[in-house]
């Protein structure tokens, strides 16, 4: 497997392109829960040497996008319906990054879920790492379109494409 590969341990992570870039790979999946690891390279950095905040975005979203879609659900998908990050700490090169998402809310088809990153020395137990980045998803629940052989000129939303 290549060093950008991500395990499809869901079936949301087949195609993500995005995520096998960042060398995302899954620690552990449950209802509402995702820990995911990437280390932060070279390809990463902004220009000051540290991880780019739109990496560790990136990072913490498919987080999120893991903890939100359960395994095996097809009727449905959950989407962010918005995000707030803050930056607490500055993420170096050769670096293991951690997240941990958890749900923290749900009514009806929202939630909120909160995504913990953190950095530690590669090879170091995550546990000992410093806090980068707290990460507030809110999600909502649509139809998946994409299951429903539906034409592609539909959105989530249902509604017809000019």
């Amino acid at each position: 497997m290549k060093d950008t590969d991500v395990r499809p341990v869901h079936p949301m992570l087949e195609k993500d392109y995005a995520s096998q870039w960042l060398g995302i790979e899954v620690l552990r999946l449950a209802d509402g829960h995702a820990t995911t690891t990437m280390l932060v390279r070279e390809e990463m950095l902004n220009g000051f040497g540290i991880a780019h905040g739109g990496m560790i975005f990136a990072f913490a979203d498919t987080a999120f996008a893991l903890a939100c879609n359960p395994v095996g659900e097809t009727g449905t998908i959950t989407v962010a319906s918005g995000v707030d990050i803050n930056f607490l700490s500055s993420a170096m090169p050769g670096e293991q990054l951690t997240a941990v998402a958890q749900k923290s809310a749900g009514a009806g088809r929202s939630g909120i879920y909160d995504i913990t990153i953190t950095a530690a020395v590669k090879g170091s137990d995550p546990d000992d790492g410093r806090l980068v980045a707290l990460f507030r998803g809110r999600s909502r629940t649509v139809p998946n379109h994409r299951n429903q052989n539906l034409p592609p000129s539909e959105d989530l939303s249902g509604k017809r494409n000019p």
